[in-house]
């Protein structure tokens, strides 16, 4: 049987900011290679009053036509708060663009502008990614009386480091209730769902995300060739800068592997809201000529950077999963992972720290720096774990769900 997906999502490469768009990438493009027909729809913000509120593009690559992107215009961004999406319409005044006066007034209206799509295209299945996508799924089951299935990605409470924003808890649960099928990218994130949205276990199912493995180990110039040339080791911090990705242990982590060893260069390679309060918290501590901020990097450069790394650190205090854990480890890169961090459910052979303990932290990477033998142990090792982790056995599992949600006669 050819399955039919409508697809909700918030953004999706070329202009990706983080993990998720990589995820919904990496998950359509197995779901076309197993026949499936993916419909995905993106918000799109309006540049010209000339635009329409509806732009249908075809995916060009492998997909041989089973992806199709269609966009409503909607200021929808990811990673979006309701502080940031105020200050964006402030930026605005006194132009005349449809948008909301609240973030989830805008979550909202977005839905109802999906309605029109779900009555136009035809599909067998809804699939929405996180909150600001659980809206638009609701209102097409509503209108087409079809399966919706919602995949967590992260919840409120992973986002805000255990502080929720009420209003964006809300509409979230709003969501995982209305579900027919919870996805959740790890057994960590499943637990939460249960825990802080009263949501029944057996209403959850755990697909782990996966890699494109064609897209990395492969042999690229070193950007720091002088760095590595001096005799330099480098730890690398890769993430949004927020709350949630701990990089203030990831600093502070740094200043007592600096204390005995002052040889060592710290990449902080990201963007967000901490970025300016890290940059300074490097300087309180005395250790900014050894950390380097480089913004967001994404591409070969991504890549690159991950190959010229002696250790990465995933220092996340709330990680429901962390694709840039399987990205280091795909590369040949020892990984130290936070004991929060969902990742861990799939590859063993990893260190593991809790993202608070920094002097554990820092004893582990400088136990890695100053071993060649643990260093080639846990990349050879990490590496043969993260081959058999792909977005085609993702892809199959999501397809499995699909199947069950059509033969229950949901549909």
């Amino acid at each position: 049987m050819n399955i039919r997906v409508l697809m909700f999502g918030w953004e999706f490469p070329p202009q990706v900011t983080g993990g998720l768009g990589m995820a919904c990438y990496g998950l359509t493009r197995s779901l076309s290679r197993a026949n499936v027909a993916v419909t995905f729809v993106l918000p799109k913000p309006i540049t010209n009053m000339n635009e329409h509120r509806f732009l249908k593009i075809r995916f060009i690559g492998d997909s041989k036509g089973r992806i199709k992107i269609k966009s409503i215009s909607s200021y929808l961004r990811p990673y979006l708060s309701i502080e940031t999406y105020d200050e964006y319409l402030k930026r605005l005044a006194g132009v005349p663009l449809d948008y909301a006066l609240s973030l989830i007034d805008e979550v909202r209206r977005y839905g109802m502008l999906a309605r029109d799509i779900a009555l136009d295209e035809e599909f067998d299945v809804i699939h929405a990614h996180d909150w600001l996508s659980f809206g638009a799924g609701i209102e097409a089951k509503n209108v087409s009386g079809k399966p919706l299935i919602v995949h967590v990605h992260a919840t409120e409470f992973d986002r805000t480091a255990g502080h929720p924003n009420q209003q964006i808890y809300e509409e979230e649960r709003r969501g995982l209730q209305a579900a027919d099928c919870i996805i959740a990218v790890s057994h960590r994130t499943k637990s939460t769902i249960v825990e802080h949205y009263g949501i029944h276990p057996e209403k959850i199912v755990v697909i782990h995300n996966g890699l494109d493995h064609d897209e990395h180990g492969r042999e690229l110039p070193d950007i720091l060739h002088e760095i590595k040339a001096q005799g330099k080791k480098i730890v690398l911090f890769f993430g949004r800068i927020t709350i949630q990705k701990g990089p203030d242990h990831f600093l502070r982590a740094a200043k007592r592997v600096l204390d005995y060893d002052p040889n060592v260069i710290f990449i902080v390679a990201g963007a967000g809201d901490m970025e300016h309060q890290s940059i300074r918290l490097a300087a309180d501590l005395g250790i900014s000529k050894n950390v380097i901020f480089t913004g967001s990097i994404w591409g070969d450069d991504r890549i690159r950077l991950f190959r010229a790394a002696d250790l990465y650190v995933m220092p996340s205090v709330s990680e429901p999963f962390g694709i840039t854990a399987l990205e280091a480890l795909a590369n040949g890169t020892p990984l130290l992972l936070s004991k929060q961090s969902g990742a861990g459910e799939v590859v063993t052979h990893t260190l593991r720290s809790d993202f608070w303990d920094v002097d554990d932290m820092a004893d582990k990477i400088l136990g890695v720096l100053g071993s060649r033998s643990l260093k080639d142990t846990l990349s050879e090792n990490g590496l043969r774990d993260v081959r058999r982790v792909t977005w085609d056995d993702t892809a199959g599992k999501c397809i499995l769900v699909y199947r069950d949600m059509i033969a229950k006669g949901l549909s």
